[in-house]
């Protein structure tokens, strides 16, 4: 019964962390800003982390199966 929440929130945090990860490679690789008015270099790091944290919640959370 309560496994239903975890597979919706661990499907949650990990398409946003690979949307995130997938969306900062992509403006990295084409030299766009990653965020408006900050070091391309500290938001890539960023969201690279953020991106991966995400991503690691979905799949603990799968496990919780």
């Amino acid at each position: 019964m309560e496994s239903g929440p975890a597979v919706f929130a661990g499907a949650t945090f990990a398409l946003v962390g690979a949307g995130l990860l997938l969306w900062t490679s992509v403006r990295v690789r084409l030299r766009e800003p990653v965020a408006d008015g900050v070091d391309q270099t500290v938001a890539a790091a960023v969201t690279t982390l953020f991106g991966t944290a995400l991503l690691a919640a979905g799949a603990w959370l799968f496990t919780l199966l």
